[in-house]
Order: C-alpha cells, then structure tokens, then sequence
C-alpha cells in the first residue's frame, strides 16, 4: 500500500521543522516556552495548512504538556501531535465508510472545482467496487464538454464498468435520470454520477448542480446515498472556500482528497474536518487503478509526522 502522504520540491516534512523548533540548540528545551515560540510553533503548524482552529488546539497542548515537564524527548512530542490529530480527525465519530443502499441501485454524486479529480477519482472507484464484487455505472452528467464525456466512456470500458452519457450540451439532471433507470435494466448497483467542474463562484452552475441532486431524489427517495466533494489536497486553504460554498448548496456527506500523495501541507485534511465536520471517506495516492484508498486516521496521523 503506498504512503498516504510524500513531501515534495525538496521541503522539510513537518516533523524535521517541529523537531527542529523543539530540540535544536536554540529550541524550546533549552529556552523554554514562552510567546515567541509558541507563535513559531502556530506558523510551522499554519504553513501545513491546519488552518486556525486545529492549529489554537494543537499548540495549547503542546504548550500544557511541555509547562508540565511531560515533553522531554522526540517520541514523547511526535506521539502527542499525533494523538491530537487522531481527536481531531475523530472528533465526533465520523463515519468514513461508504454508504450503500439496502436494496436498488446505489448513487453516489460527485462535486468539485475544474481540475480536481473528480472524473479520475470515479473511474478508480468504479475500479475498486468491481474488485468488491459490485457492478458500477458511470454516468456522465459532464455534458458542458465532450472531451469529459469521452473520458468517463475510456474509464468505464478501462474498468468493465457500465456507462450513461448523452450529446455535449444535453440536460445533466436528465443524464442522471436516464443513468437510474438504465442501472434498473443493466442489473448495475451502484451508480456513480460525474458533473461538470465549476467555480465555487458560479451560481448558475451552481443551480445546476442543485438541480441533479433533485432529480435523484426524485427518482430514489433516499438518493444520492453520497454526496461527495472531491478537493484538490495540493490547493491548502483554497479547500476551505470551496467545501464551504459547495456545502451551501448541497448537502455533502463526506469529502474525497485527490493528489494528497504530492502535498507537503497535508494540514488541510484536519483543517476541513476541523471546520465543517465532515469525514475524509477516500484519498487519491497515485496516478495507477489502485490508487484510491479509504481514509485510515490513525495512519494519517503517522504519516503527517514521517521524517
């Protein structure tokens, strides 16, 4: 299984600058904590993209245990950080498992900015859910572009996986409808519907995404069984403005974040957590079919802090 997470462009992992800032001869075990260090501590833990809430939780702690003497050596700080980022990834018990229906075909619909993975993270997942025994269809509600139609049509024959599309420029929501009735006649489970990619900025498209979750309520009651965002993990905090505002307009049950294999500012995983309380449910690691994996916290936590 491939690493979650691996720095990139030469960067000091998170762990070397939060060691360094605590053990190196000028560090906090030989001055002492004090304000200056602890806003040191806020930036090296901001620069990874925790975001200000995580961030406040994360140093105070560290400031309590290292005022009570109970921080001495390397292992005892890396396994505090960790503990904390396992609380706040867990914060609440969520569930980051995906959610299939009881009986009838599953839907799942999938959100997110042009360039994020969305179309990648559905022919992957198509992938796994063919290895688990599952029969997945591939809905192309992309209909702005025909070369986004195409590509989910090479993904679903790539996988052995049924596909749905229509004409470039033809009504998504009807894609989508059209896509829970042919799942119905193709004996297909689970349905995976693409949309456009669109600027958290854009009401129309916006309005338009809206419009397809209602035409699946619509022909499922309980549809889309989840809603998903997928979030490019090499943008930082340009994730927070983009969940907040998707969020507004749909009601999302987890989160997917594609390329956190090339991000040295993992951070950001805890920082949409920490803000909107919603799960990580996959993470895209590679480029390869394999490459998407659920979301393991407590290995997260780990590997955050690798060397």
């Amino acid at each position: 299984m491939a690493r979650l997470l691996k720095g990139v462009g030469g960067k000091a992992s998170l762990w070397k600058r939060i060691k360094d800032w605590a053990f190196t001869d000028i560090g906090v075990l030989v001055k002492g904590v004090d304000e200056a260090s602890l806003e040191e501590l806020e930036e090296i833990l901001l620069a990874a993209d925790f975001g200000v809430s995580a961030t406040l939780k994360l140093v105070a702690q560290v400031e309590g245990l290292f005022r009570a003497g109970r921080l001495s050596t390397q292992q005892q700080l890396r396994e505090t950080v960790a503990a904390s980022i396992r609380r706040l990834l867990r914060a609440g018990e969520l569930d980051t498992s995906l959610h299939f229906a009881a009986e009838g075909p599953t839907v799942f619909l999938f959100a997110g900015v042009n360039g994020a993975g969305k179309t990648t993270t559905l022919g992957k997942l198509a992938w796994r859910l063919k290895r688990e025994g599952r029969r997945p269809l591939l809905a192309a509600a992309d209909t702005f572009r025909a070369g986004a139609i195409d590509q989910l049509r090479i993904w679903a024959e790539r996988v052995g996986a049924e596909f749905v599309g229509a004409q470039a420029g033809a009504d998504p929501a009807a894609v989508a409808f059209d896509a829970i009735d042919a799942a119905m006649s193709r004996d297909a489970d689970t349905v995976l519907v693409d949309t456009a990619g669109r600027l958290h900025t854009q009401a129309d498209l916006m309005g338009e995404l809206q419009k397809i979750d209602r035409v699946l309520r619509k022909k499922i009651p309980d549809a889309p069984h989840e809603t998903l965002l997928v979030l490019d993990a090499t943008i930082g905090q340009n994730a927070i403005a983009q969940a907040r505002t998707f969020g507004a307009a749909l009601k999302l049950s987890g989160l997917v974040l594609a390329k956190l294999d090339s991000s040295a500012r993992g951070g950001v995983v805890v920082a949409l957590t920490e803000e909107f309380g919603l799960p990580v449910k996959l993470v895209g690691t590679g480029e390869g079919l394999e490459d998407l994996e659920p979301f393991d916290a407590g290995r997260f936590a780990s590997e955050v802090l690798s060397e």
